[in-house]
């Protein structure tokens, strides 16, 4: 094992400056630095490189005026140890002098001596500054936020923003499915409690629970024998919003990682056919992984679901889910890299694709069917004006109004915002054809 591989910050710094300068996906880069760490010392590496994330627009707008001139490229590794040192002591509970001195050392193991000088100076001024650090930031790095997506929200959410850079800025809920097949989300809850494992039934989802503090999974009772599944809160609605029946034939689209896929099945085991399409052969991956667990079965076809003629058998089905490939600005706690990685000029050919794949799938359902039209999303031009221009182009497209007591109404619609403690973003519209 290395020196690099033994130090978490250090980790941290590696896996971020790939992220940052890179360009690469925090969910790819995660592995590849933690694997050798020893096992006691990954839960602080996931929690910096995570939290980092989150803080990174306020880290950059406040830390970028105290270098002393731009760093190179190369030495991204150093900027985000500077970034890194900074998380710790404004929102760990990492003694100050082992935040800052844990640092330093990094840089040495780094081979970069150099900039120990550096490291140190910014660490220590951060220190004394600690209280005035974000004062005088503009709004948007205020709140955590890329100047576009700040203004977009601003604009599509005045009397919400706040409340959606709040909750996106927090940690992530770790929220739990109870398999309806193996029993009751009370009795589970009642399993956890003989563990010392504290849970709270979730507010909509008849199957949720979130747990008081999250835990490996392997820590959960019954998770190797299918019990449960992790999966948030707004993702588990999908269920009842398809008003799933015994012999209907369902098409899960864009199914990876299968956790919809899985709690179909179990919401209703009488289906005729559950049909999962994937375009990504390594997420498909775990879309088996899950079955298997779970001990279901699906039809799996592993194709661009957009082009209906290379998986489509002909058959018509009685319900579509379209979990729609979006922004995932809803979930952004939970992908942190999209503050990053996420530009405005994205989401005008996001919405394209999204309309593009309702046409296409629209033959594929019977008459009287619905098709569920969802996104992580909480941008109206992925949402709103996606379904707005698809019911301008089908005739036969009507929306079902959906009465929830989630989300805000939106045209019969909801749309969900991320909230403190609950539910991720979401949007869920519920069509039918004539």
């Amino acid at each position: 094992m290395s020196d690099k591989s033994q130090c978490p910050r250090l980790a941290a710094a590696r896996c971020l400056a790939g992220v940052s300068a890179d360009g690469l996906s925090l969910s790819r880069q995660l592995p590849i630095f933690e694997r050798d760490l020893p096992p006691e010392q990954r839960p602080l590496y996931r929690e910096l490189c995570y939290g980092t994330l989150r803080e990174y627009w306020r880290l950059e707008a406040a830390l970028r005026p105290m270098f002393s001139k731009p760093l190179k490229s190369r030495d991204c590794d150093v900027k985000m140890l500077v970034y890194v040192g900074t998380y710790q002591l404004l929102n760990t509970r990492i003694p100050e002098h082992a935040a800052i001195n844990s640092c330093v050392e990094a840089c040495r193991k780094l081979k970069k001596k150099w900039a120990t000088g550096l490291v140190n100076a910014i660490l220590r001024r951060v220190q004394r500054e600690r209280d005035s650090l974000f004062e005088h930031l503009p709004p948007a790095a205020r709140n955590g936020f890329p100047d576009w997506l700040y203004k977009a929200i601003m604009e599509a959410w005045p009397e919400d923003a706040a409340n959606i850079f709040s909750a996106s800025n927090q940690h992530p809920p770790f929220c739990l499915r109870v398999n309806r097949r193996h029993g009751s989300r009370d009795a589970y809850i009642e399993r956890l409690s003989e563990q010392g494992i504290n849970a709270q039934a979730c507010d909509f989802a008849p199957q949720g629970l979130r747990l008081d503090q999250a835990c490996p999974v392997n820590q959960l009772p019954g998770f190797s024998e299918g019990d449960i599944s992790v999966q948030d809160e707004a993702a588990q609605l999908c269920c009842e919003l398809l008003d799933l029946q015994a012999n209907q034939r369902v098409l899960d689209a864009c199914a990876a990682p299968g956790g919809k896929t899985c709690a179909i099945l179990e919401a209703e085991p009488a289906l005729s056919e559950l049909v999962a399409v994937e375009v990504d052969a390594a997420r498909m991956d775990r879309i088996e992984d899950n079955l298997e667990r779970l001990g279901l079965n699906a039809a799996l076809h592993c194709a661009d679901v957009g082009d209906v003629s290379s998986w489509w058998d002909g058959q018509l089905f009685d319900r579509i889910l379209l979990d729609a490939p979006c922004s995932a600005t809803g979930v952004i706690r939970r992908n942190p890299d999209i503050r990053l990685h996420r530009r405005a000029e994205d989401i005008p050919s996001l919405a394209q694709l999204q309309g593009q794949l309702l046409d296409a799938l629209w033959p594929t359902l019977q008459p009287g069917g619905l098709l569920l039209y969802a996104t992580c999303s909480i941008l109206p031009a992925e949402n709103e004006a996606v379904v707005s221009g698809f019911l301008d182009r089908q005739v036969d497209a009507r929306t079902l109004p959906i009465d929830a007591g989630y989300g805000i109404d939106r045209a019969g619609a909801r749309q969900l915002f991320p909230l403190a403690g609950g539910h991720d973003g979401f949007f869920y519209c519920l069509l039918q054809k004539a």
